[in-house]
């Protein structure tokens, strides 16, 4: 299989990695890559991410090809994609995220309990890195 994520912190994530440090206390684990039959050109990529208490991604943006269906698994999560509002998402719930989001609040809502989540990328087939670190000059976004 081939590397198709760049975690936040920009290291390159290949999919037999069984868990890499995504960004400032949570965890991104591969689960599944596959290319999409009936849409050549495209592939599926599906990851979990596991948020401690208190645990949050770096600010990022994603591929410009890159469609993200997020679905929380366990925990709060809060999101803030593009210049929406920041959300609060229960176990149970989703939202979407259009191709070039900038995704610059994906955190833990809980300090006291664990969240999970899970990311579904439908992207181009030859676009390695589905997400990147975003400038620093979205840090203050991240502490609202």
């Amino acid at each position: 299989m081939n590397a198709r994520f760049i975690g936040a912190a920009c290291a390159i994530l290949a999919i037999a990695t069984p868990a890499v440090a995504h960004g400032p206390g949570d965890v991104v684990t591969p689960h599944f890559e596959h290319a999409i039959p009936n849409i050549p050109g495209k592939t599926l990529t599906a990851l979990v991410v596991d948020y401690p208490p208190g645990g949050a991604s770096v600010p990022h943006t994603h591929a410009d090809s890159a469609f993200i269906f997020a679905y929380v698994l366990s925990g709060e999560i809060e999101s803030k994609v593009n210049d929406g509002r920041i959300q609060r998402y229960n176990a149970g719930e989703s939202w979407y995220e259009p191709p070039a989001a900038r995704h610059l609040v994906s955190r833990n809502a809980s300090k006291t309990k664990p969240a999970k989540l899970l990311a579904v990328f439908v992207a181009n087939s030859e676009e390695k890195a589905l997400t990147t670190a975003a400038e620093e000059s979205n840090t203050a976004e991240r502490k609202q």
